[in-house]
């Protein structure tokens, strides 16, 4: 666990961004098939500029944080976002499908204005 959490023991509510059990189910799986050190491993989420609605959102598993960096704990995965990112972040709800026409993480993003049709951008 990382030091830099935001407290000893944050409630699934109170964090900024939440993950879903199934969510983090699925990201344990993907660092148990890539043969990561489930230790060392956060997930950073973030947005960038872009996508077909203005901002694409971004998962990655990294061994690096940065100083600046919210950290934070859900269902046994560091969860860390840069301070930018958490602005259009705060309040998301990180999940996982796995249905007849796809599988993937699914944003529900309370700040979002506007989504597109795939899901993966949205403007704010």
């Amino acid at each position: 666990m990382s030091t830099e959490t935001r407290t000893a023991a944050p409630s699934h509510t109170d964090a900024p961004v939440r993950l879903s059990e199934t969510a983090a189910r699925e990201i344990k799986n993907i660092i148990q098939q890539q043969e990561l050190d489930p230790a060392k491993i956060r997930l950073r989420v973030g947005v960038k500029g872009g996508g077909c609605s203005g901002f694409s959102y971004l998962l990655d598993l990294t061994e690096s944080q940065k100083d600046t960096d919210e950290a934070f704990e859900q269902h046994g995965i560091t969860i860390i976002c840069d301070p930018k990112s958490l602005i259009y972040l705060s309040g998301v709800n990180i999940d996982f499908k796995d249905e007849i026409m796809g599988r993937g993480f699914v944003f529900n993003n309370p700040n979002a204005t506007s989504t597109c049709g795939c899901g993966s951008s949205f403007s704010a």
